[in-house]
């Protein structure tokens, strides 16, 4: 998986298509690769800005003044107007973006808990299963970013060193072929070499784990 970080990233977005965005008063997007989209999104993607713009109303005898770009994205945003393109830095605004994105994840690390669950059904199976053996989401996951394609949408720093992170996943059949391959060879493994996970030891639980996995 790539990372995209938001602390080094400058989204570009061609100016027309933004200026229109804002006056189609539809709700719309800005995704990572500084594309327009409007509502509803696809399902993995990846916004760094989320709204929805309603010129205010003004009495007749007012001249009216449109506000600047900066003013509509407002002080979490850095906005710069280049010619025909517009240059966005988003980093200020990850906790709200956090919220935009989370329901299309395929995983959520942003807690200091770490990674607890995965979106797709499948997966989570997996990874329910891979726990009666000690293996934890985290290893899981660092399989996934190793080893599959899509974008862990990121705020990481190092000093003082701060991660938060959104997993999404190109392919959810792959990384479901790659997590349970990976699975079933450490337990054969266990199974194999660990006295304390020979069959006849293992509980009811791990043993429907190992079947889950075609171990046993």
């Amino acid at each position: 998986m790539k990372k995209f970080n938001l602390f080094n990233e400058i989204i570009i977005v061609d100016k027309q298509e933004l200026l229109n965005a804002l006056n189609s008063a539809k709700e719309y997007g800005i995704n990572i690769k500084g594309e327009i989209k409007y509502a509803p999104f696809y399902k993995k993607e990846i916004l760094i800005y989320q709204g929805k713009h309603s010129s205010q109303s003004t009495n007749t005898l007012i001249r009216r003044r449109e506000p600047s770009l900066a003013e509509i994205f407002g002080t979490n945003y850095q906005i710069v107007e280049d010619d025909n393109r517009v240059l966005i830095k988003a980093f200020s605004n990850w906790q709200e973006l956090i919220k935009v994105n989370t329901s299309r994840a395929s995983y959520d690390d942003t807690t200091g808990d770490g990674v607890d669950k995965f979106a797709d059904e499948a997966l989570e199976a997996i990874g329910w299963n891979a726990t009666e053996f000690n293996i934890n989401y985290r290893t899981l996951v660092d399989i996934l970013e190793e080893e599959c394609e899509g974008t862990l949408f990121c705020i990481e720093q190092e000093e003082p060193y701060q991660f938060s992170g959104l997993g999404f996943l190109k392919n959810d059949k792959k990384a479901q072929e790659v997590l349970f391959n990976y699975c079933e060879q450490e337990i054969k493994n266990m199974m194999r070499e660990d006295p304390l996970y020979e069959k006849d030891k293992c509980s009811d639980d791990e043993k429907e784990a190992a079947k889950f996995f075609k171990c046993i």
